[in-house]
């Protein structure tokens, strides 16, 4: 069998996915060849040629660098989003290469490392981002594979010398998170996602409590208030409970307005007081419990902890503010399920009560539309007004009936809303610009890429 110390070279399938590009950046690091193939070019694969990665945007095996024809000395690492009919992966299944998923390989790099695993169907690669930047900055010290890219550290990637912790978004799409032995895992929401792999929402739970069987015996398992889960960890597994204002990790004394967020965080071991969130969003509550608790048990020192809660700039395309003043607000938000969508309609209404508040959504997969369009429309009848973009498909092909006019159709009444295709997004907020008092790109599609523009649109009327 390989062993990672022998690979000379690495060729992604999928490079370019904010998963992927971790690994991406981790063996090149490492000093190893890295070359690989992507759909489409992003600002992300830009910054990744830059490093010294040799990727290329076009299927053709051709396109194949000569060093990652060995297959004595070449890994292949590749993406489930990745069709099996892929000409480059064919060619490299034909040819006797050594390939791995990405959760594999996270979990052999990891594999002796404490690793610090925050799972959940919502609020895992927030959590995890927070939990890096809280560890990284105090004593204690930490490496981080996480799920976007951190405001403070400008990177997905986060590598120490000092330390053997290592944060990892556990990732339970494909299954991925049952690669991993945790140390510490945290589970903060389940409800019931990806479908198309698990089939009901019993297998989704059991997939959840597989994951707590994986946890080291020395290790902690720390669990959001009132979760559908039954977890099954290994007899001396320490299990702890955290919520906003219930669980052996809370909040208490809650203080919200003026733009800021204060608390006093409480748990088994002491009281925190006056811990201000430097990204003021109510879920960031909870999200910042989550990530105290697990800075607490490393080690991290009460005024570590409360520097780095104040000075957490939190995760490109989570809750970020692209434009924040008296006049105009404007937010990306990665959030594509519905409960996520609903946290963030709650914690936008809590701040800009007096506003009126569009969301302009991208439906990401034609499976998930189908599973939840009941469920989308609920969450985005929360908003003031909601105008809907057809669907992204990703690595799906269509569903014959599923459009996003399912969603639209289920709206509650009360809602203003409109319907327009993705090609015309970027002229709608151009027409409409003056009426926007704060609106929200929504969605883990490619609307992303119009924030830029839709950026300075609203800043300069």
């Amino acid at each position: 069998m390989m062993e990672l110390k022998d690979v000379k070279s690495i060729y992604f399938l999928g490079a370019g996915g904010i998963g992927m590009s971790a690994l991406v950046r981790y063996f090149l690091a490492e000093g190893k060849a890295v070359a690989g193939y992507d759909r489409t070019a992003c600002t992300l694969t830009d910054k990744l040629i830059e490093e010294g990665a040799a990727l290329h945007f076009e299927e053709n095996v051709e396109l194949i660098p000569e060093n990652c024809r060995d297959k004595e000395s070449t890994l292949v690492i590749y993406t489930p989003a990745i069709p099996k009919e892929h000409k480059e992966w064919e060619y490299f299944r034909n040819n006797g290469f050594t390939i791995k998923k990405r959760a594999e390989v996270l979990g052999l790099i990891t594999r002796d490392k404490r690793g610090l695993c925050i799972a959940g169907t919502h609020g895992k690669t927030s959590t995890s981002t927070m939990t890096a930047h809280l560890v990284h900055s105090s004593n204690v010290d930490c490496a981080a594979f996480l799920g976007g890219i951190s405001k403070n550290h400008h990177s997905n990637l986060i590598l120490t010398d000092k330390s053997d912790f290592v944060v990892i978004e556990a990732d339970e799409y494909d299954r991925s998170f049952l690669q991993l032995t945790p140390y510490i895992a945290v589970i903060t929401a389940t409800d019931p996602d990806h479908l198309d792999i698990y089939g009901t929402k019993e297998n989704y739970l059991e997939g959840f409590a597989q994951f707590t069987e994986r946890i080291r015996e020395d290790g902690y398992l720390i669990v959001h208030e009132g979760l559908e889960l039954v977890p099954r960890p290994k007899e001396g597994v320490t299990c702890y409970s955290y919520g906003r204002e219930s669980g052996d990790f809370r909040a208490e004394n809650i203080r919200i307005g003026g733009g800021k967020i204060v608390i006093d965080y409480v748990s088994p071991f002491r009281t925190i007081k006056d811990i201000e969130l430097g990204v003021p969003v109510s879920i960031n509550i909870e999200n910042g419990i989550a990530s105290m608790a697990i800075a607490e048990l490393c080690g991290a020192s009460e005024e570590e902890i409360k520097a780095a809660m104040a000075s957490f700039e939190g995760v490109e395309r989570r809750f970020d503010f692209k434009i924040k003043s008296d006049k105009k607000v404007l937010l990306s938000d990665y959030a594509h399920h519905p409960d996520e969508i609903k946290a963030c309609a709650k914690s936008m209404k809590e701040l800009y009560s007096d506003k009126k508040i569009t969301a302009m959504f991208q439906p990401h997969l034609f499976s998930r539309t189908n599973d939840f369009y009941r469920e989308f429309a609920a969450s985005l009848s929360l908003f003031d007004e909601v105008i809907l973009l057809d669907i992204y498909p990703a690595r799906e092909l269509p569903i014959p009936g599923v459009t996003s006019e399912l969603i639209y159709n289920h709206m509650e009444p009360n809602v203003q809303k409109s319907m327009c295709t993705r090609a015309d997004a970027v002229k709608i907020i151009e027409q409409r610009k003056e009426e926007f008092e704060v609106l929200i790109c929504l969605g883990a599609g490619d609307l992303e890429s119009d924030v830029p523009r839709i950026t300075e649109i609203l800043k300069n009327c």
